[in-house]
């Protein structure tokens, strides 16, 4: 392994689960990189690992290609702190006294001409950056800028999600345009389909996805109650139901106005900062994960992860009871605005 590659090994290596995931999706990006072309997303393997990403950006861009790919994403996901590892790198191994010729001597002056165009101050301007995102020397705060990012490139993924009569519990209400959803007290009298739920008060999209990367948005503000993610095509639908990942579901929901849970097995008690007004899902289907945001702090609020699909998925919605007036607001699917 070259001196290049064993260290953009080590770099990858630094990265956590989720950095290392959006630095994947940022190689499969045409002209995201400025002039550098996408690897095909067919390369990478399923659950590629970081040695494997190494030597395809090497093949695809060579040595101080990779690099420079390299140093661009880290930018990217405000990563400053390897990309000054890689300044450091480079400084150490530069001694005064040697000469270099011919292609080591080019291929040297290469790396250390990116490493100087990416240095970076990684001060902010504290007029500008959002407070959240500010420690109190003026930094950006890594955690802060990395939700951004990991949002960013969820939301890349937006679907046009609407809902599924012929799958609504006879008192759900549906909105002509198909994007809004609430409980109502009388029961419509419809076709006992099998595709309808008849007793749990839930509903799917019509759109189903069996491969690839999707994500959408709900708005769920004024709702004490609702429970929103994604089903597999074969689920329970008749009689009492539950939403955990052995029943096909994964699945987040809100209770009693200010208890939220992921249905993981066993269940887990989210605490958000503040109550989340809109949720985003994301579904990376072969990555085999379901992410749940809160899309106005950016925070991720649950992911399960290691999950194995092998059939279509489906948004699932549930605008729970109305309880009297009290969850009469509508589960409302939003349009997805990209965050800046």
């Amino acid at each position: 392994m070259t001196d290049i590659a064993e260290e953009l090994l080590n770099i990858l290596q630094n990265l956590e689960h989720e950095e290392f995931r959006i630095f994947k999706w940022f190689l499969k990006q045409d002209n995201i990189l400025e002039g550098f072309p996408g690897i095909p997303a067919a390369q990478f393997k399923v659950r590629g690992n970081r040695q494997e990403t190494v030597d395809m950006m090497t093949q695809q861009y060579g040595g101080p290609g990779a690099l420079e790919v390299t140093l661009k994403v880290l930018e990217k996901i405000n990563r400053n702190d390897l990309v000054q590892h890689l300044q450091n790198s480079s400084s150490r191994g530069k001694d005064p006294n040697t000469h270099y010729v011919g292609a080591e001597a080019e291929e040297f002056n290469i790396q250390e001409e990116l490493v100087q165009q990416f240095a970076v101050d990684v001060t902010s301007d504290p007029d500008t950056a959002h407070p959240d995102l500010l420690s109190a020397d003026g930094k950006q705060t890594e955690g802060g800028n990395l939700k951004q990012a990991n949002l960013m490139v969820a939301q890349q993924f937006a679907v046009d999600v609407t809902l599924d009569p012929d799958t609504a519990h006879p008192k759900l209400i549906l909105s002509d345009d198909g994007k809004q959803v609430h409980h109502g007290d009388r029961k419509k009298k419809l076709p006992d389909n099998p595709e309808r739920f008849n007793q749990t008060v839930s509903i799917l999209g019509k759109q189903g996805f069996i491969k690839g990367t999707f994500y959408f948005e709900v708005q769920v503000k004024g709702k004490t109650a609702w429970t929103l993610g994604v089903a597999k095509e074969s689920i329970k639908r008749k009689g009492s139901i539950t939403v955990h990942p052995e029943d096909g579901f994964w699945t987040m929901w809100l209770r009693k106005g200010d208890e939220y849970d992921a249905l993981d097995s066993p269940s887990v008690r989210i605490s958000p900062k503040s109550p989340p007004e809109k949720i985003g899902v994301f579904v990376d289907y072969e990555e085999g994960l379901v992410s749940f945001y809160d899309v106005d702090t950016a925070d991720l609020l649950y992911s399960f992860t290691g999950c194995s699909f092998t059939e279509k998925l489906y948004p699932y919605f549930s605008p729970s009871l109305n309880d009297k007036g009290k969850n009469s607001a509508p589960l409302i699917i939003s349009p997805v605005n990209l965050r800046d």
